[in-house]
C-alpha cells in the first residue's frame, strides 16, 4: 500500500502516481486468468478474516471521530464493521468469484460475402474512479466487482470511513499479491482532501470511467464536474400507474410492496398513479394499508375527493414539488389521471428515469407503457423493488444507472466491461 500522503503533498502529482500505476496494473489485469482473479478474491476473503482485530481497531477510530462530530446514529451505524457485516464481506467475495468470467466471451461471429468473420469480445473498461461515502464494506464491494471484470479501480472513500477503507484496501491488495496480480490493481486515495476528487474525476489519460456512490450532492457534484465519463444515477423517483384494467387484489399487493418493503433504497415507490376509472375501488384499500403502516400521503384534488367520500380524511394536499421529490421515507405521493397518455405524460414530466411499473390486464397498454416510458427499468405487474443487480440475475452490482449510453439499470460485471469488433481471416483482402 502506498504510504499515507504528508500534508503538503501535491494532489496533482499523488493523483498521477495513481492514475500511471492503474494504468499499469489494468493491463496486467486484462490479461490475468479467470483463476487468478478468483484467487485473488478468496485470498482477499482470508485477509480481511486474518484482519479481525485490526479493523475492529480501525473502525473504532472512524467512530469515534463521527460521534465527535455529533452524526446521528443512523450515520454511526453504516459505518460499523461487526463481525457480522465482516462475515458478509467474505462471503460476497466467494459470490463473486463463483460468477462467470465475461471478459474474452466471443459472441456474434457471422460470416461475410468476403469469407471474413466478424464478431465481439467482451474485454474491461481499464480504469475505474469509485467515489463514495459512509459504508466501508463498499471498498470490498467496488473492488471485487472492478477485479473480476478486469479492471484497475481508484477508490476515494468518505472521510468518515478513512481508517477502516484504508485497511481493507491493504487486504485487497494482498490478495492481489497472493495470486501473482499487480497490488497496484486496487489503490486507495489516502487523503481526505476534497481536492483529490476534483483531480481523479478528470484525469482522463489514466481513469476511463467515475461512479459515484453516494448522496445526491457528491453525484451532483461528480456530474457537473467531471471530465471523464460518469455512470450514475441521481434520483430514484419511481412511479406505479394502476391502469383501469388492474387487478384490484394485485394492485394492492405490488403498491404496498413498492413502497413499503424498505424506504430507503432508490428503487422504492415515491409517486402512484390511478386511473380515474378504477380509483374509487382501488384507493380506500391502498390508503387503508398505507396509513395502517404509517406512511403519510400526499394526495391531488381528485384522489382526496376520492379517499374522502370512503370517509378517509387523513391526508395532506400535493405541491408541485411533492412530484419531484424522492422520498426515501415513509412519505408517498398519490395522483389520479385520465388516461395512460396522462399517466406516461407525468413520469415523463417528473420522472428520474430510473424504474416505472404498470398494473395493468390490457396487453396494448403493456406494451404501450413499456415502449413509451423512458426509464432504465421498466416493469409490467410487478414492484419497482425488483430493480436490483441481484434480482435481475447478475449476482452483485456496482450501482444503478440512468445513463443512456453504455450502461442502464443495473451495473454488474458485464456492465464494467465493454465490446470490442473481433475479425477472422485466412488472408482475405479487400477488393
Amino acid at each position: 500500500m502506498n504510504a499515507p500522503l504528508p500534508p503538503n503533498t501535491d494532489i496533482a502529482r499523488s493523483m498521477l502516481r495513481l492514475g500511471q500505476q492503474a494504468r499499469t496494473a489494468a493491463r496486467a489485469l486484462a490479461r490475468a486468468s479467470t483463476a487468478a482473479k478468483n484467487r485473488a478474491l478468496i485470498a482477499t476473503g482470508e485477509a480481511i478474516d486474518a484482519a479481525r482485530e485490526r479493523l475492529a481497531t480501525a473502525n473504532a477510530k472512524d467512530i469515534a471521530y463521527a460521534q465527535a462530530n455529533h452524526q446521528d446514529a443512523a450515520f454511526i451505524d453504516r459505518l460499523k464493521l461487526t463481525p457480522k457485516v465482516i462475515d458478509s464481506m467474505i462471503e460476497g467475495l466467494k459470490q463473486v468469484a463463483e460468477l462467470p468470467d465475461p471478459v474474452g466471451e466471443i459472441t456474434d461471429m457471422k460470416r461475410r460475402p468476403s469469407s471474413i468473420q466478424v464478431g465481439k469480445m467482451r474485454v474491461p473498461l481499464g480504469v475505474i474512479g469509485i467515489i463514495y461515502e459512509s459504508r466501508p464494506n463498499v471498498t470490498i464491494d467496488a473492488a471485487a466487482l472492478c477485479l473480476k471484470s478486469g479492471n484497475a479501480t481508484v477508490l476515494r472513500g468518505g472521510s468518515e470511513a478513512f481508517h477502516s477503507n484504508l485497511l481493507l484496501a491493504q487486504c485487497v491488495q494482498q490478495g492481489l499479491a497472493a495470486a501473482g496480480l499487480p497490488a497496484h490493481a486496487v489503490q486507495m486515495i489516502e487523503t481526505t482532501d476534497r481536492a483529490a476528487v476534483g483531480a481523479l474525476i478528470r484525469a482522463t489519460e489514466h481513469v476511463d470511467v467515475i461512479i459515484p456512490r453516494g448522496g445526491k450532492s457528491l453525484i451532483e457534484r461528480i456530474s457537473a464536474e467531471a471530465t471523464v465519463p460518469v455512470i450514475k444515477h441521481l434520483d430514484g423517483i419511481c412511479h406505479t400507474f394502476i391502469d383501469a384494467s388492474a387487478d384490484i387484489d394485485m394492485a394492492v399487493t405490488v403498491c404496498d410492496n413498492a413502497k413499503t418493503q424498505r424506504y430507503s433504497p432508490c428503487n422504492a415507490m415515491e409517486t402512484l398513479l390511478v386511473h380515474a376509472e378504477i380509483a374509487p375501488r382501488v384507493l380506500p384499500r391502498l390508503a387503508g394499508v398505507y396509513l395502517a403502516k404509517g406512511v403519510e400521503l400526499r394526495v391531488c384534488a381528485a384522489t382526496r375527493s376520492v379517499l374522502a367520500a370512503a370517509g378517509i380524511h387523513t391526508v395532506k394536499d400535493a405541491t408541485e414539488e411533492d412530484w419531484r421529490t424522492e422520498y426515501l421515507a415513509p412519505i408517498l405521493s398519490i395522483r389520479t389521471v385520465e388516461s395512460l397518455d396522462a399517466a406516461i405524460d407525468h413520469i415523463e414530466t417528473y420522472g428520474s428515469h430510473h424504474t416505472d411499473a404498470i398494473i395493468t390486464n390490457d396487453h396494448a397498454h403493456a406494451m404501450r407503457f413499456v415502449r413509451e416510458v423512458d426509464s432504465a427499468s421498466v416493469m409490467i405487474n410487478a414492484s419497482t423493488r425488483f430493480a436490483d443487480g441481484f434480482e435481475f440475475g447478475l449476482g452483485a452490482e456496482i450501482g444503478i444507472s440512468t445513463n443512456k449510453l453504455h450502461a442502464r439499470g443495473p451495473v454488474g460485471l458485464e456492465g464494467l466491461t465493454s465490446q470490442k469488433w473481433l475479425v477472422l481471416g485466412q488472408g482475405e483482402i479487400r477488393g
